[in-house]
């Protein structure tokens, strides 16, 4: 019955999202390379629909390996199942560049060509996927890019089976990461696994089913924006900026916090055991204008506590001499061997939880509203903490803070009074419809919020210095793309109205 209801909430709020920006592919001339796995053959010329070649593994092995390219390739996969056999083992050392990217796409109707097979991609630039149906046969694991730059999935089903992926999609060290308009789905520990990425965004995805978390964004990854999505139906939690890494695995200068600038905004979470939101670790980080429903059945409903950071691994293996070098770098962490209690605590500075919107329904309560963590020798999680404006509607009446928690009585920006005065905590029933957007004349309309701060920079920690993150905080549209008023209605949707869709579906022909 669950599982009936999460289905029905997930096709109520499958319409496209269009407020967020998408990345933007240049419309320069490009050399197709067509790929048929029933028709092709791998001597053909590629160069026509019947002069196919029949693997990918061909059509990438005749893109020029560990130079930058001049001309583009636009890899177009014709329609049908394109078996793992057919795919590369690895795609490495490819070097696009934004007037010349190397495009894998469908070449018929989106989604029409399956990838039956993963994809291991490493140390690549500008490679865009595109429109493809990505589901490995036996299920498992479907992305995993390792020291990738301009690395774009663009309106594409990837499907890791019933939780029987790992991480769904993996992407460690790399900048310029942007995942849009597409569905992704099964992990027995995360849907989307973002270690030490900088730059880029996730917006107007439907992203579920995990076993863990459905994305989290940590091991010091920054500047990235979260926007628009659809999470869902995962047991630890929704969305979480920061988590828990080893030291080795991160890249200076952001080597300090888990995660830095990070704006989760006009996001609807919903039907998730654990927390809908999370900042474990984080500076600078924005949650705002979302919807969380039905979360928290297991624990609460937002948390905002510790990172972890330890040196995973044993003296001798390899890359565990990095925690060292970090260390001489001025970074946070330890070189000790993890035993589960002597991982480093990593603090959370200047979280700004603002004008959300997080209703449990009659039959769906949460323990408690939050989790935030109180100190840990001399770190903190509350440093800066603000939650304001957020509508929030729980059958448990514990708001958690109090006791040894975080925001206690002595914090100017976070304590319980500040709480209560500043949200509208179980005051009435949300009147929203069944897709989450007010209805007309709902309570949402009048209920306060308040204007956004913007971050400063001035007390990120040195050495060394990351550079200085996006500063401003404005919210200007939501989820349907709707123009926010200077005080906006709380949670993803300003109206009970959704705009036309405007997204932008598939690269230029």
């Amino acid at each position: 019955m669950a599982r009936a209801l999460i289905a029905l909430l997930a096709v109520l709020l499958s319409l496209p999202v269009v407020a967020a920006t998408r990345y933007d592919i240049s419309s320069a001339p490009l050399q197709d390379v067509y790929v048929d796995s029933a028709n092709g053959r791998d001597s053909n010329s590629g160069a026509s629909r019947s002069d196919a070649l029949r693997t990918l593994t061909e059509a990438w092995n005749r893109i020029p390996q560990g130079v930058a390219l001049t001309k583009g390739y636009r890899i177009l996969m014709m329609a049908g199942r394109h078996d793992e056999s057919t795919l590369p083992n690895y795609l490495e050392s490819r070097y696009g560049t934004a007037a010349a990217p190397i495009i894998i796409q469908s070449a018929d109707a989106s989604r029409s060509a399956r990838l039956a097979g993963d994809l291991n991609i490493f140390d690549v630039r500008h490679l865009y996927l595109i429109g493809l149906d990505m589901r490995p046969d036996p299920p498992g694991d479907v992305v995993h890019c390792e020291r990738c730059e301009h690395f774009l999935i663009r309106d594409s089903n990837l499907d890791g089976g019933d939780r029987q992926a790992h991480d769904m999609v993996k992407i460690n060290q790399s900048q310029n990461v942007y995942i849009e308009d597409s569905t992704l789905s099964g992990a027995d520990d995360n849907t989307i696994d973002f270690v030490a990425v900088q730059y880029g965004h996730v917006v107007g995805n439907r992203i579920s089913n995990a076993q863990d978390w459905c994305m989290y964004a940590k091991g010091g990854s920054a500047y990235l924006t979260v926007e628009g999505n659809e999470i869902f139906d995962c047991g630890t939690g929704g969305f979480t900026a920061g988590q828990g890494t080893g030291l080795q695995f991160m890249t200076p200068p952001w080597i300090h916090y888990e995660a830095y600038d990070i704006k989760a905004i006009n996001n609807v979470i919903h039907d998730t055991e654990g927390a809908g939101l999370g900042v474990n670790g984080g500076y600078d980080i924005l949650l705002a204008y979302n919807t969380l429903y039905r979360v928290g059945t297991r624990s609460h409903m937002l948390e905002v506590t510790y990172g972890a950071r330890s040196c995973d691994g044993v003296p001798g293996d390899e890359g565990r001499e990095r925690c060292q070098q970090s260390l001489n770098l001025g970074g946070w962490g330890t070189t000790v061997v993890d035993d589960g209690s002597n991982y480093v605590r990593i603090p959370n500075r200047n979280v700004l939880v603002f004008n959300n919107l997080l209703y449990n329904p009659a039959g769906f309560v949460s323990p408690q509203i939050f989790s935030i963590a109180g100190p840990f020798g001399s770190a903190t999680s509350d440093t800066n903490l603000q939650i304001r404006g957020n509508v929030i509607f729980n059958g448990g009446e514990s708001i958690g803070v109090g006791d040894d928690s975080g925001c206690a009585p002595s914090n100017p920006t976070c304590n319980e009074a500040q709480i209560v005065a500043d949200n509208t905590i179980n005051s009435f029933v949300p009147e929203v419809d069944v897709d989450l957007r007010p209805r007309a004349g709902s309570n949402l309309l009048t209920a306060r919020t308040f204007a956004i701060p913007d971050f400063s920079w001035s007390d990120a920690p040195q050495p060394p210095l990351a550079p200085t993150g996006r500063l401003e905080n404005r919210v200007t549209t939501d989820r349907d793309g709707t123009v926010r008023a200077q005080a906006s209605v709380p949670g993803a949707y300003a109206t009970g109205a959704a705009a036309p869709s405007r997204r932008r579906r598939s690269a230029p022909h």
